[in-house]
């Protein structure tokens, strides 16, 4: 039999972001409950600011009987010269019952005791105090709180508390709330509890009470809004879905509404004006003809006919915080762009300053543009001496913007106001464009630099962060990565591959080490091979092949990945690559290393000639790219087929069987001059 369900635990107004961080977790919690409990069924989980809902349509009013195996030691250790051992009676009483009781079975072969007993289903409602309070306990907000004088904690104070099984309800307590039939609707509706006399009729209640249940109506009502404001006022407003998310979860009577701010801050960098409304008041930035316009939309969680005032307070509560913005701005563009006070500001313990950062940063860039010179004159139309003076400039004022009022008030501007700044004091378009890209890629996935000569900034930083933390011995372990050192390596690869920059690992770190307190390197030159085989997106045993040729180029390792992946992604792949797998067991007794003679004179079969004239076009050919070389050594397979067929390869004569191991050896060695095609699994 099955009844519906509701719970709802209502609770002081949550705080958005860590509700949101843990949504998919909650729901998964009670489904684990639910089986745990022999009670799987569906279920929703609902939200709003101020309660927690599961509804149940069908939920089983008692658990199912169930039989009970039990299987116990050994017939030869359970009984001793007719009588039952320690073990044996350990096992009955583990079973409830007289060793009398205890039957005979097999498990894995062997005789032993064995006991089968049924056991009753507990009806569903004695069970929901115990599955409650494990449900709450696994919510993982982070930060918690107290009240009272109570000693548990929980997110935020929990105010009622509803348990209804059918028509009854379920007497559950929750922090010393007992539950009830009562709910709490829209404070601006009424502060008083009110009484829902049925599941049936809780929707509706709420509903009347200006509360709107579920998340995604919510949602869908504030773009629908979103849409009807643009349409009357001929705007865009920018939809950031985190954004959008925070408020569905802060508000039950959502309502957009657009408000306007005095159009003289609009001399500030939009970006000012975004991270005010965003982050301090969480408005919605709007734009008119491509351009941020001096208006916002705020979702108004108030319940009321007429919200002009909510427009007003809204619009009173932006006014200083944009001016304050604005006077940071000025006030910053007066006293210029200078490092003056980085020496005081510590980096990392034991590396110094952030002075001491951008002396490193500026002698890794200035390796760099040696390294990618010609590649930056071309892209840039500047000569070796203007671009070592616009390095050593840019790197030198890429930070400089921390000491700035308006990075001091938001921090998640820093580069982006150096760019303004540098910008509008008059800074060459590299140096300033530098500045505002000095971090990319932020992510996965995010925007790259736009040129090689912002790229070695951004790398500079990126290196002198791998190097240095490694060598205070600030290594990440497991999933800790306090100083996003894998993230640093990925944006490494993604622009060196981006701008086809020739980089090899050793090399660049061989270069750079003289700045640092002597470490082990490889553990660094290995932790960066390891994030490569993450970050490419290809097939692991491809990566695994090409990285296990000793290819240590970031570049020239993602392009043979490339290439090789294209290949062993093929339909036909699979029913060719038993050819070169036994291309790659016949070599392993051959010395790689050293070279290997072909004497043709020694050729007895036709097909070692028609291989061997065939492997010589493949490798005297020039190749466009790594593809186009592999699929050549691929379309061997006819010959050495042919070649496996008519050949024995270990023939008797030494000088016979050499000379054919080195053959097959020599197609293995220029395989794995790309990758070592053993490694591959298909």
């Amino acid at each position: 039999m099955t009844q519906p369900l509701l719970i709802e635990i209502g609770v002081e107004e949550l705080p958005a972001i860590p509700l949101l961080k843990i949504v998919a977790n909650i729901e998964k919690s009670w489904k684990n409950i639910l089986g745990e409990h022999n009670l799987d069924n569906d279920f929703e989980f609902i939200y709003t600011p101020r309660r927690l809902v599961l509804k149940h349509a069908t939920m089983p009013t008692k658990q199912a009987d169930a039989s009970i195996e039990l299987f116990g030691p050994p017939m030869v250790a359970a009984v001793k010269d007719g009588e039952p051992t320690n073990a044996a009676l350990g096992f009955a009483r583990k079973c409830g019952v007289d060793f009398t009781e205890l039957g005979r079975g097999e498990k894995n072969g062997k005789e032993v005791l064995y006991f089968k007993k049924e056991e009753k289903g507990s009806d569903t409602a004695s069970l929901l105090q115990e599955m409650l309070e494990k449900w709450i306990a696994s919510m993982a907000f982070g930060k918690m709180m107290r009240w009272g004088a109570r000693s548990d904690e929980f997110i935020r104070p929990i105010r009622w508390l509803q348990v209804r099984l059918g028509e009854d309800s379920v007497p559950v307590e929750l922090f010393g709330v007992s539950s009830d039939t009562k709910t709490y609707v829209h404070r601006m509706v009424s502060y008083d509890a009110v009484e829902v006399p049925s599941i049936e009729a809780y929707d509706d209640i709420l509903a009347q009470g200006a509360v709107m249940l579920q998340p995604k109506e919510r949602e869908a009502l504030i773009l629908a809004e979103f849409e009807s404001l643009e349409k009357t006022h001929d705007i865009l407003i920018e939809i950031d879905r985190a954004l959008l998310a925070e408020v569905v979860a802060i508000t039950e009577n959502p309502k957009a509404l657009l408000g306007t701010f005095d159009a003289l801050f609009l001399e500030l960098p939009p970006e000012v004006i975004i991270t005010s409304m965003k982050e301090h008041q969480r408005y919605f930035p709007v734009f008119e003809n491509g351009k941020i316009a001096n208006k916002f939309v705020v979702v108004s969680n108030a319940y009321t006919e007429d919200y002009s005032k909510v427009v007003a307070g809204n619009e009173r509560v932006l006014k200083p915080r944009l001016a304050d913005g604005l006077f940071f701005y000025k006030n910053d563009l007066k006293n210029g762009l200078s490092t003056d006070g980085l020496e005081k500001v510590q980096f990392i313990d034991g590396l110094g300053t952030l002075a001491d950062k951008i002396a490193r940063e500026k002698n890794i860039a200035m390796r760099l543009l040696g390294l990618y010179m010609e590649k930056v004159e071309a892209q840039t139309g500047k000569n070796n001496v203007e671009l070592e003076k616009l390095m050593d400039k840019s790197v030198n004022l890429a930070k400089a913007d921390l000491m700035s009022e308006m990075v001091y008030e938001f921090t998640e501007l820093q580069g982006l106001m150096g760019y303004y700044y540098a910008k509008a004091l008059g800074e060459d378009e590299l140096v300033y464009t530098a500045i505002k890209e000095q971090y990319m890629p932020v992510g996965e996935g995010a925007e790259l630099p736009t040129s090689i000569f912002s790229s070695i900034v951004a790398m500079s930083a990126k290196l002198d962060t791998l190097m240095g933390l490694f060598s205070v011995g600030k290594i990440p372990t497991g999933s800790k990565d306090p100083f996003a050192l894998r993230r640093a390596v990925n944006g490494i690869v993604r622009i060196v591959t981006e701008y086809n920059l020739a980089f090899n690992i050793d090399d660049i770190v061989s270069l750079l080490k003289a700045n640092y307190d002597d470490f082990d390197t490889k553990l660094l030159t290995d932790f960066i091979i390891e994030r490569i085989n993450k970050s490419l997106d290809a097939n692991p045993s491809v990566i695994a092949a090409v990285l296990a040729s000793g290819e240590r180029d970031i570049n020239e390792i993602a392009k043979k990945v490339s290439a090789l992946n294209n290949i062993v992604s093929s339909d036909t792949f699979k029913e060719q690559f038993s050819t070169f797998k036994r291309v790659a067991n016949i070599s392993k007794d051959v010395d790689l290393e050293s070279e290997l003679h072909i004497d043709t004179s020694l050729f007895k079969e036709d097909a070692e000639v028609t291989l061997y004239n065939a492997y010589e076009k493949v490798i005297n050919q020039d190749y466009s790219d790594y593809k186009a070389q592999l699929e050549a050594l691929f379309g061997l397979k006819r010959e050495l087929d042919g070649y496996f067929d008519d050949v024995m390869v270990n023939a008797e004569d030494e000088a016979l069987k050499n000379n054919r191991l080195n053959t097959i050896g020599s197609v293995y060695k220029t395989f794995k001059s790309i990758a070592d095609i053993k490694e591959i699994t298909v």
